[in-house]
């Protein structure tokens, strides 16, 4: 098995594990706790030697030809919410006491309701992310410009859970609980990139990026108006719309046959007091599942000497899927027991994925999925990026710089914007680097970058978010932290703006 097949075959394992029993608040621990998630370094937006910077805007070029270390040129770790890890786990309160481990979730009853929902938003509760995993890289200068060819594998994730989800779940009391609606998205591709910058003169520089795309997988799961009525003592009645669709060559849903807890329902079949719902998936055989194209535009304008504006879109395309295996739910009310506390977290007799599991059967149950079998091909669209930049050099001292980043992810539910201003230093031919802090629809955090790049070789690291707090797992506390590091082989090239000063300077002699 090739690294790419392995990568990829491990995103879909992740992909299945959100998608079987764990569908939402397991869900969302398993993704807080091991699937981060990765974008492009936007700390790194105005660093120069940066040999990356055209996956942020194709118009950027390059002084420098390089080429990738295999599988290590390029690999980051992002998520982004407004909720963590800290927020579903807890501390146990009974810590101590016979058959109590150390941590538990918020919905222990021995921690109030105030302490356990503190950490949520009255609102819609959202973690997005991204992997950018580079298997092989490479940037020359021919045909009049600067081009780039890469080949990647990518996967993206979201989830939007409302408050009330939360609220319920913790049962603080209420006998009717307006869930409203819960959603769960996962995508998983290969990338071939072809891009190409062109100077079309002194001040305007401007590229594109044609994309060819190799689905693997993608999974959607949509619970609309669910509502939870109080139907006896720890027994509620549910309603509402789930549909779940898989898109992964072989994929198919597992089914048991299970009895409801009012023994007087009947099934759409006639079959009374029992019903068939989704309890496991499986995957037959490993392969591509679907086709698509993509294109990034992007330029960059100098102002002056000292100013210089730049403007990208990209990921504009779609992908088409095949083999898309659909389950809904029966529409109609059902009974559910709700949900029940359980210890997680080293020291608890487990791992915390097996902790997940004890979820399950709670959770299968609430979505309560029938299996709809194969619904034939869909497209969906890719999660588009604009970003608008503007850089301020110093003019007495331009090794130092300021820049602005504005970066709007266009998603549906998923959409997300961010500020960032940084600070931007190049003290050495051979390093730059710089500091920032940006502000997003989730958080405000600092971020950093170091590139450096001596003659014939490149080692980069940086951070959107700081790492911050991890538990005793290494489990960060907050949803939003990253880290990106790559090492490349790099040769020949001046600096962009040395190349424009001696341009201008033979402009200048030649009149």
């Amino acid at each position: 098995m090739t690294l790419l097949q392995l990568d990829t075959f491990m995103k879909i394992k992740m992909i299945m594990k959100i998608l079987s029993k764990k569908y939402i608040l397991s869900a969302s621990l398993l993704m807080l706790s091991g699937a981060a998630m990765a974008q492009n370094l936007n700390s790194a937006y105005f660093t120069e030697g940066y040999h990356y910077r055209h996956n942020l805007n194709p118009a950027f070029g390059d002084s420098c030809s390089f080429i990738s270390i295999p599988a290590l040129g390029n690999i980051s770790v992002n998520t982004r919410g407004n909720f963590g890890y800290q927020d579903v786990v807890m501390k146990n309160p009974m810590y101590g006491q016979p058959g109590q481990k150390r941590m538990t979730t918020f919905m222990n009853p021995y921690i109030s309701t105030g302490d356990a929902l503190k950490g949520f938003s009255k609102g819609d509760n959202k973690i997005v992310g991204d992997v950018n995993l580079t298997i092989l890289a490479a940037g020359f200068k021919a045909f009049g410009g600067y081009n780039t060819i890469e080949l990647s594998e990518k996967t993206s994730f979201g989830m939007v859970l409302p408050y009330e989800l939360f609220e319920f779940a913790k049962n603080t009391g209420n006998q009717n609980y307006n869930i409203g609606d819960v959603s769960l998205r996962a995508r998983s591709y290969a990338e071939l990139a072809l891009g190409h910058s062109h100077q079309i003169n002194e001040k305007l520089r401007v590229g594109a990026k044609l994309k060819f795309l190799l689905g693997v997988g993608a999974a959607d799961v949509e619970l609309k108006d669910v509502q939870a009525n109080l139907a006896g003592t720890d027994q509620w009645t549910l309603s509402g719309q789930g549909t779940a669709q898989v898109s992964v060559k072989g994929f198919t849903y597992k089914s048991k046959v299970s009895e409801y807890n009012d023994p007087s329902h009947v099934s759409p079949d006639g079959t009374q007091g029992k019903y068939e719902h989704v309890d496991d998936v499986d995957v037959d055989g490993f392969g591509l599942n679907g086709f698509g194209m993509a294109l990034d535009l992007g330029a960059e304008y100098k102002i002056n000497d000292d100013w210089r504006v730049s403007a990208a879109v990209m990921d504009l395309g779609f992908i088409n899927w095949s083999n898309n295996m659909k389950a809904v739910n029966a529409k109609n009310q059902f009974v559910f027991n709700g949900f029940h506390d359980t210890t997680v977290g080293s020291g608890s007799g487990g791992t915390l994925d097996d902790k997940m599991d004890s979820y399950g059967d709670q959770l299968s149950d609430f979505a309560n999925l029938k299996d709809m079998g194969d619904a034939g091909s869909r497209s969906t669209a890719l999660a588009a990026t604009i970003n608008l930049g503007a850089e301020y050099t110093l003019p007495m001292y331009k090794k130092l710089s300021f820049g602005a980043l504005s970066s709007i992810r266009l998603n549906g539910s998923y959409t997300w914007t961010e500020g960032r201003v940084s600070a931007n230093w190049k003290p050495l031919r051979w390093l730059d680097g710089g500091v920032n802090f940006a502000v997003n629809s989730f958080s405000t955090s600092m971020g950093w970058v170091l590139n450096i790049h001596p003659s014939g070789y490149n080692l980069f690291i940086g951070m959107d978010h700081l790492l911050g707090k991890t538990s005793k797992e290494f489990i960060p506390l907050s949803s939003n932290a990253s880290i990106a590091i790559g090492m490349n082989v790099a040769w020949g090239g001046v600096s962009q703006k040395k190349l424009e000063k001696e341009s201008k300077k033979k402009a200048v002699a030649e009149l």
